[in-house]
């Protein structure tokens, strides 16, 4: 058992720490671009990334997903000429298929600025996001190979250096936009560059992945072809539906309210999956490959999700608390004054988000053990149910109900997922899980009800306390499931003199 948490933590300290780096440069791009842009360009911002994601994702046609588990695969059977025919397949499909989404794109600018904006003034722009729509498309293919080859320590430093690349040059452009007097021009250009930064720092990293040389032609890669699209379409679709779904949330926002509720709208949610996606990709990483590796085995699968659910709380917890205690602050802080409506859309998200990363690793599962079908399902269910819920949520409360539809779509997702993995594999919740529930939905949902109940500074102080508490207890607990002989000595002493970790004996 240790062994396998030992793997776990490992992985997301490597992922952890450079997505940690991530979000700083992430958190700076975003507060300078808030402050230049203000809330109306910072909406316009999210509308096209949706733009872009949406392309991108039918573009892409899954490809990412399906090299990394058709790679792991071939790994785990130490099939050296099946790992160089998939790698080779891997790449020409993702050039192939980023310069059709990029082309597809151009095509339909008008068609696509009409139905966002309801006019034809941003038909230019859009056709512009073709670039970003190749750029990642090349990235994700590259990324693929270097995730599953399991070279965790090269995908760190190709995330950290596409992030701190793609930020100085994103926020140089804005700037010498806004100099001109004209920001909001500079949004496209600046997600271009993000995109290109992404696509060159993960052709350096993935260029070191050392294959045998194969000849294969067109007419025999058609096989590999089909192997990576039978389960890459069925992600491409899957992920058309997620970034659908996102994009129909910011075009009802901004119908039903107008572009500056879009705009709160997209501060909320890009901080409320800040640390959770850092979270979520410092354990995402290493735990696919290995859970594909183990799809065979019910039991072996069981305990793995269970595992990383229970890391995933320990490590998320404790961060979503204190982001609930201090979303104004947070709000004021990482973007500005100006962006307070977003608060209470935080709050709304972030009692969502520890229900996303308790089933995430459940929705891993589908995925390792090849059910296409079933995970087309839940996640065509899941999108549905997200956007009837936030039309509703939005028509009956207001830019609040955008937050209360997220967090109501995932309760139903988790109890849909819980019972779809019951009857697949027997699945059930570890007593570990189980108690940790015990101790975590209690103080979140004191610290979130606090807020409504008592006056500020009595509702700061008690999720102050119930954060410190909880963090206390997540790092004791993450101590002990690791042997701290595997911690780094620098690690190692900091816990000890914290009182975090016992104290090892010498001899």
């Amino acid at each position: 058992m240790a062994k396998t948490y030992g793997q776990i933590l490992k992985s997301s300290a490597l992922i952890g720490g450079s997505s940690m780096v991530n979000i700083c440069f992430r958190i700076g791009r975003t507060k300078v671009l808030a402050l230049i842009l203000g809330p109306s360009g910072f909406g316009l911002m999210g509308l096209y990334d949706s733009i872009s994601e949406l392309t991108r994702s039918l573009a892409g046609l899954g490809v990412k997903n399906s090299g990394v588990r058709q790679i792991a695969e071939a790994v785990g059977a130490g099939e050296a000429q099946r790992i160089a025919h998939t790698v080779t397949t891997l790449r020409r499909v993702a050039v192939c298929s980023g310069a059709l989404g990029a082309l597809l794109l151009v095509i339909l600018s008008r068609p696509v600025s009409r139905l966002t904006f309801g006019d034809d003034q941003h038909i230019g722009a859009i056709a512009l996001l073709a670039l970003a729509v190749f750029f990642n498309d090349v990235s994700d293919g590259q990324a693929a190979l270097v995730q599953g080859m399991r070279r965790i320590g090269d995908l760190a430093r190709m995330s950290m250096l596409g992030a701190f690349y793609g930020t100085v040059l994103s926020v140089l452009i804005v700037y010498y936009y806004y100099r001109q007097g004209m920001a909001q021009k500079g949004v496209v250009p600046s997600l271009v560059c993000v995109a290109a930064m992404a696509s060159l720092t993960s052709w350096w990293y993935a260029r070191k992945v050392r294959i045998e040389k194969v000849s294969i032609g067109w007419r025999e890669i058609f096989p590999e072809v089909s192997a990576l699209l039978k389960l890459g379409l069925v992600f491409m679709v899957t992920g058309l539906m997620t970034m659908g779904s996102a994009y129909l949330v910011r075009i009802i926002v901004l119908r039903t309210i107008n572009i500056e509720a879009a705009g709160y709208y997209q501060a909320a949610w890009g901080f409320g999956g800040l640390y959770v996606g850092f979270i979520l990709q410092a354990m995402g990483a290493d735990f696919y490959p290995r859970l594909t590796a183990a799809a065979k085995d019910d039991q072996e699968c069981n305990r793995m999700v269970n595992e990383q659910a229970e890391v995933g709380l320990l490590m998320a917890g404790p961060g979503l608390l204190a982001t609930l205690t201090f979303a104004p602050l947070i709000i004021e802080l990482f973007y500005s004054t100006k962006f307070g409506p977003a608060v209470e859309i935080l709050r709304w998200i972030c009692l969502g988000m520890i229900l996303r990363v308790v089933s995430w690793p459940m929705g891993f599962m589908l995925l390792a053990k090849g059910k296409g079908a079933i995970y087309f399902w839940s996640e065509l269910a899941s999108n549905l149910i997200y956007v009837s819920f936030l039309w509703l949520g939005v028509v009956t409360y207001g830019l609040k109900g955008a937050g209360i539809a997220f967090f109501a779509t995932y309760v139903v997702y988790w109890f849909g997922i819980y019972l779809v993995l019951r009857r697949l594999s027997g699945f059930r919740w570890s007593k570990e899980n189980l108690r940790l529930a015990a101790i975590f939905v209690p103080g979140i949902t004191a610290v979130f009800v606090g807020w409504y109940l008592l006056p500020r500074p009595a509702a700061l102080i008690l999720g102050t306390v119930i954060s410190m508490v909880t963090g206390i207890y997540s790092m004791k607990t993450l101590c002990a499931l690791v042997p701290m002989e595997r911690f780094p000595g620098p690690v190692r002493k900091l816990l000890v003199s914290l009182r975090l970790a016992p104290v090892i004996p010498k001899g």
